[in-house]
């Protein structure tokens, strides 16, 4: 199964994991130019070498590639704002790294399905993604992924606008901060959840 598997999609890197003695792989070289053109803010370009990229995984068979491939080029769309193509690539990442069950892999893929569903102004599917999210973040005790993705979902609500939700939300982060003793910073969030509550009014 080491030939399947994937990559961190938070750390993606050259393939190959540094410098390579030998001429590097076409297909390597064009994913690796179609993230230098998507850190450059050349989306157009990053897009075409990336879709190269992609099509050269899918014809070696080569899952991880696939999805690594399919992420960036999801991002190049989003960065484009052609977030129906971004999400559509975003989610044959995901069922890959789902396939692959690498969960590092899923919530980063889901980060960037959530931005792509508030661009379509898909909010109750961005909500969902979220609360698929927000349990991983809890089984694994990690309240600083919680109060992300809390945060996320507030934000959600508000463009949706569920303004009560998003109060409800932030006074979920603030118990959670209390929680840790963190006063001032849950000060600040029962601060916007009565600006948001009076707003209701």
């Amino acid at each position: 199964m080491s030939k399947t598997a994937l990559q961190s999609l938070d750390s993606i890197g050259p393939l190959g994991g540094g410098k390579a003695d030998g001429p590097k792989d076409p297909v390597t070289k064009e994913y690796e130019e179609g993230k230098r053109f998507l850190d450059q803010q050349e989306y157009s370009l990053a897009a075409v070498a990336l879709h190269n990229a992609l099509v050269g995984y899918e014809q070696k068979g080569d899952e991880a590639g696939v999805a690594n491939a399919c992420n960036q080029l999801g991002n190049a769309c989003l960065a484009r704002q052609e977030f129906a193509s971004a999400l559509k690539n975003y989610e044959r990442a995901l069922a890959i790294c789902e396939k692959a069950n690498d969960r590092m892999s899923i919530l980063a893929v889901s980060k960037q399905i959530v931005a792509a569903q508030k661009g379509l102004k898909q909010y109750d599917k961005a909500i969902a993604i979220c609360l698929d999210m927000l349990g991983h973040y809890q089984d694994n005790r990690d309240p600083q992924g919680s109060v992300t993705t809390l945060d996320e979902m507030a934000e959600i609500y508000i463009s949706g606008g569920q303004r009560e939700k998003a109060a409800d939300t932030y006074r979920t982060i603030a118990a959670i901060h209390k929680n840790f003793r963190h006063d001032t910073i849950a000060a600040g969030y029962l601060k916007k959840a009565t600006e948001l509550a009076a707003g209701n009014s």
